[in-house]
């Protein structure tokens, strides 16, 4: 999940609100770009993966187009689990996560593809992955649509595929939300500074 922060539960966002937000926004990356960054993701993928029967793990809510779009394009036999974690507050504490949804999936002897929508202060991607490798997974990989630039990573760690790199700015769409809405955009964007 995503360190960006969301306000999903913030009593005033409305469509309406959300609408306009998106209306002032700027496309960072249209559906082609991200295609295109899938395609080479994939690619990747492909070559790293396909012999190994590999558990693609989906990171909810944010890389639920992602991963549909990636695994799409892998043309070999896979499985596909989900899980839902978050961090308390913004600091690493720990390494510890609140699961809200756990693999059903063992993980022991799997080869594991974590997919996630953005690689931002990376802490906890990272810390999903350690908890793989503590359920006995052969190996784990991560995956991630865009990585965002700046200096403020918890880790020295990165993902092993990235599909495209992005400024430091709020960023929504394709299956990354703003304020709970605007999943569904069909690119990428970036919130203009009066809506950060």
């Amino acid at each position: 999940m995503s360190e960006q922060k969301s306000a999903a539960t913030s009593p005033q966002m409305t469509a309406d609100k959300a609408r306009q937000v998106w209306q002032r926004a700027s496309c960072l990356y249209d559906a082609e770009a991200l295609a295109s960054a899938l395609d080479s993701m994939a690619k990747a993928v492909t070559a790293d993966l396909e012999h190994s029967n590999p558990l693609l793990l989906c990171v909810m809510t944010g890389a639920f187009v992602t991963t549909s779009e990636l695994a799409r394009r892998l043309a070999f036999p896979l499985e596909v689990d989900y899980l839902h974690a978050s961090r308390y507050g913004d600091k690493l504490s720990g390494d510890q996560l609140h699961w809200i949804a756990r693999p059903r999936t063992a993980l022991a002897g799997r080869h594991v593809l974590i997919v996630d929508d953005i690689f931002d202060q990376g802490a906890t991607l990272m810390s999903i992955a350690d908890y793989c490798r503590q359920q006995g997974a052969a190996s784990v990989r991560s995956a991630v649509l865009v990585d965002k630039q700046h200096e403020r990573k918890m880790t020295g760690q990165r993902p092993d595929y990235i599909g495209l790199e992005v400024p430091d700015y709020y960023v929504f769409g394709f299956g990354m939300d703003y304020r709970g809405y605007l999943r569904n955009a069909n690119g990428l964007y970036a919130a203009s500074p009066e809506d950060c």
